[in-house]
């Protein structure tokens, strides 16, 4: 009897490895297919057209998101007119899955409500120049975990992307993860969260995406120049840049945006 008991605990103990061996050996992208996904969605109006296009989110398109199984994090506009301050939204919102992403996409699209909804909200002209830009992302080992709500004092948005020379990603990543995140914060700035695109076309292998608060513009500014003159951000920097720059030369390498929250916003 003993003997069988410890021949089934091997047996259990033999497939229970099997597994998780078959799990680990699957591709990056076959294992990510059933992990959560954010996605990053930025949408430009027709001139005067901003305002309809959030007024149909207030009033309607988050709710039957959320319907769908869509998670809404957050939703902002830029604050200089040169970013999209006047016909630009930014938006995040999360999928249990790539696979769960499609769906929920498809079925909110032939809601017979959004589609009434779209249909009256577009009487008087389109809304959108253009198809939304999509990126699906993942967030980084690193990263903070995203959450919505009301920071305890008001706050502006900042939309970093890092876009890095062949082969240098990880090693950006190295940098965020033991030094930059913690620089950040001694110095008054808020990581909300930090992905990397999950398609090629998006910037696979060579971007990184992050978002910080700032209690102000100015207050940003004052921030970053106190980072950059950091004694230990300055030595991190240049230990991690001995074999070349990590980030593409302006104006491709880091962009910024600055955004404030709209009022429907779950993160503010």
């Amino acid at each position: 009897m003993a003997q069988r008991r410890s021949q089934g605990m091997t047996s259990r103990r033999f497939f229970s490895t099997l597994a998780a061996t078959l799990v680990l050996g699957l591709s990056p992208a076959l294992r990510a297919a059933d992990a959560p996904v954010y996605e990053l969605r930025i949408y430009t109006t027709n001139e005067g057209k901003l305002p309809d296009l959030l007024k149909r989110f207030r009033e309607h398109t988050c709710e039957i998101f959320q319907r769908h199984g869509i998670e809404n994090i957050a939703y902002w506009t830029p604050i200089a007119k040169e970013d999209g301050a006047e016909n630009t939204l930014i938006y995040i919102i999360k999928h249990p899955s790539r696979d769960a992403a499609k769906k929920n996409w498809a079925e909110f699209q032939s809601d017979p409500e959004w589609k009434k909804v779209r249909e009256a909200s577009e009487a008087n002209g389109k809304i959108l120049a253009k198809a939304p830009e999509s990126i699906f992302m993942t967030a980084t080992e690193y990263s903070p975990e995203v959450k919505v709500g009301a920071g305890t004092s008001p706050r502006i948005f900042e939309y970093r992307t890092y876009h890095t020379a062949e082969g240098k990603l990880d090693a950006l990543q190295a940098r965020f993860k033991n030094h930059t995140i913690e620089l950040f914060k001694k110095h008054g700035m808020t990581n909300l969260g930090y992905f990397t695109p999950t398609d090629k076309e998006k910037g696979l292998g060579n971007t990184l995406i992050y978002f910080l608060a700032h209690p102000s513009k100015e207050d940003a500014r004052k921030n970053f120049d106190a980072f950059r003159k950091d004694p230990d951000w300055v030595k991190a920097k240049a230990e991690s840049e001995k074999d070349g720059t990590l980030t593409l030369a302006q104006p491709d390498g880091v962009k910024s945006i600055y955004m404030q929250a709209t009022d429907f916003s779950p993160m503010k």
